[in-house]
């Protein structure tokens, strides 16, 4: 874990300053250009997150936004142009016809260790445990979450709205984030369709100097060159984590200029909220990953 670099930190403080003041923090302040000094205008505050702290701000889904200075990037090839896209699955809640054990049924806060450290050979999480954990059923159960499984879920493509085509750093965050409100098996008589799963395999290069930022609620995998660099598993409340890739390259077997695998996998399993937050990288791959 690492603090975040300077504008960003000051972004997000910004963010939550204004959720503070009752407002809601639009795409034009959330994603603002940071100046020479840093401040990015009217919206001030100090201070960044580390794993565990909640996101801040009540964001706007549409948000993004580039901060110069920061050292991490994002574009792939030239005239490549990637795209966050990933595959959700939809859940039935746990206690109705044909509801998943795993959804709508656990509290808590959050539980490290339920999946192995290292991706199984489909590029999918390994369950880690021979039975139940205090957040899940079992591992028969958990092998449907990222998995198409007729009757169980259904799957929809959705592509996160974060522009990944340039050379700047960027930021997408989300206190609101139901991709599939009125799709997959509908909402199940509640305000927004929860109770889903959200999937993302990307290639990116190891430039030196990157930061990658992730979060949400609840569990959150993320995978690097095929090794768990970001544990927040388990049912939470909004949790976040930024990953210092030059401080992890030699145990991650990094090399400069070189392309790597980014495996992220992500549950929302308790009705009450769902947040989201993703930063980009140096992506390069031109068409998505879809398993």
């Amino acid at each position: 874990m690492s603090s975040f670099p300077p504008s960003l930190a000051i972004l997000l403080s910004a963010a939550s300053a204004l959720a503070l003041a009752g407002c809601t923090a639009i795409p034009e302040v959330i994603g603002k250009t940071m100046d020479a000094s840093g401040t990015g205008g009217d919206a001030s505050g100090t201070g960044g997150g580390s794993s565990g702290t909640g996101l801040g701000g009540d964001f706007s889904p549409a948000g993004g936004g580039s901060a110069p200075g920061t050292s991490s990037s994002s574009g792939g090839q030239a005239g490549c142009e990637p795209r966050l896209e990933g595959v959700v699955r939809d859940f039935k809640a746990d206690g109705t016809a044909g509801g998943h054990p795993d959804f709508e049924r656990f509290e808590g806060t959050g539980l490290p260790g339920i999946v192995e450290r290292v991706l199984g050979p489909d590029q999918k999480p390994v369950y880690a445990h021979e039975g139940a954990t205090e957040y899940t059923s079992g591992p028969e159960h958990f092998d449907q979450w990222f998995r198409d499984v007729p009757e169980i879920n259904r799957s929809i493509r959705f592509v996160v709205p974060l522009d990944v085509s340039d050379d700047e750093f960027r930021l997408f965050s989300s206190r609101e984030f139901f991709p599939i409100d009125g799709e997959g098996w509908g909402n199940q008589d509640r305000d927004h369709n929860y109770g889903f799963t959200f999937e993302l395999h990307m290639s990116f290069r190891y430039r030196g100097g990157d930061d990658f930022i992730f979060g949400g609620d609840d569990d959150i995998w993320v995978f690097i060159n095929n090794q768990l660099v970001m544990d927040l598993g388990g049912v939470h409340g909004s949790m976040f984590d930024t990953l210092d890739l030059d401080a992890m390259a030699e145990a991650l077997g990094l090399e400069l200029g070189k392309n790597y695998p980014l495996d992220i996998f992500f549950a929302e399993r308790r009705s009450g909220g769902s947040s989201f937050m993703i930063s980009t990288l140096k992506y390069t791959n031109c068409e998505p990953i879809i398993l």
